[in-house]
């Protein structure tokens, strides 16, 4: 398993500062959110040229960081016409751009049926993932023609919102560069918690074929709700998950969620302690 982090996780800085920080605090790989880490020049979806691809290759191979995961969280399941056509070029883009950075996925939630990219019961209903598979799929296929992956991660409160529905989307696109990010606890709500390592073993039962990056954090419940913590300052059991990992993906990307630059380098040791204990299944 080889640990990493957001990298707009990171201390504020420029590029080379936050990987800096993050090869200092013992990572090997990052998730970019070019929006969020670089603010020295334009990242807009014009901007991500070859030569800019190239000239953060070069930085990152500089200082020996994989990039796991580049980020595009935005919402593919828009209803405003004019809005989703932007999105889906951004997608685009970033897919593009992707295939001369050499990362490893093109990363992306999936959605909500309103332009504020909120949570409404409207999440679970067909129409909903009909829409999202089908704007969806022109990405899919950018992705085939420029050799890159694009992976979806599920999250309770968006249109894929469990494992049986990533299943769905997988099966209706029927691509070998359609793949899954795994993020167990963005798999829990309230409803569901107490089953917490239920939940977990369905999505690996499930999804385990199709995961290529995992997400990692910890949860406690806390006023009604699931709230996500770095690794190692919650209540999850990690033992079943580390133990796949171990026996099934042993070199997977695995980027910390939901750390600060104080307790980054602690919740990466956490699981690195609890990784090597972990039992090959």
């Amino acid at each position: 398993m080889q640990l990493g982090i957001r990298l707009h996780d990171t201390e504020p800085g420029t590029l080379e500062e936050r990987l800096l920080a993050a090869k200092g605090q013992g990572f090997t790989c990052v998730h970019l959110a070019l929006s969020k880490t670089i603010t020295e020049h334009s990242v807009d979806p014009g901007a991500l040229t070859p030569g800019l691809a190239m000239h953060l290759k070069k930085i990152f191979s500089k200082h020996d960081m994989d990039i796991a995961v580049l980020g595009c969280y935005l919402n593919l399941a828009n209803p405003d016409e004019k809005a989703l056509k932007e999105i889906q070029e951004a997608y685009l883009a970033h897919v593009r751009f992707a295939a001369h950075l050499g990362c490893g996925v093109v990363g992306t939630e999936t959605g909500a049926p309103n332009t504020s990219y909120t949570y409404e019961e409207a999440c679970k209903s067909e129409e909903a993932l009909d829409t999202f598979i089908k704007n969806l799929r022109p990405v899919v296929e950018c992705a085939e023609k420029m050799g890159v992956l694009v992976a979806i991660e599920p999250v309770w409160c968006h249109i894929v919102h469990n494992s049986k529905r990533a299943l769905r989307v997988l099966e209706a696109i029927h691509s070998p560069n359609l793949r899954i990010i795994l993020d167990p606890v963005n798999l829990l709500s309230s409803d569901n918690y107490m089953d917490y390592e239920k939940v977990i073993e369905e999505a690996v039962e499930d999804l385990g074929d199709y995961v290529e990056v995992m997400h990692m954090k910890d949860f406690r419940f806390e006023n009604g709700k699931v709230v996500s913590v770095a690794a190692g300052t919650g209540v999850m059991n990690y033992d079943k998950l580390l133990g796949f990992l171990k026996t099934k993906k042993p070199f997977i990307h695995a980027a910390l969620e939901d750390t600060t630059p104080d307790n980054a380098a602690a919740a990466r040791e956490f699981l690195e302690k609890q990784y090597r204990k972990a039992e090959i299944n």
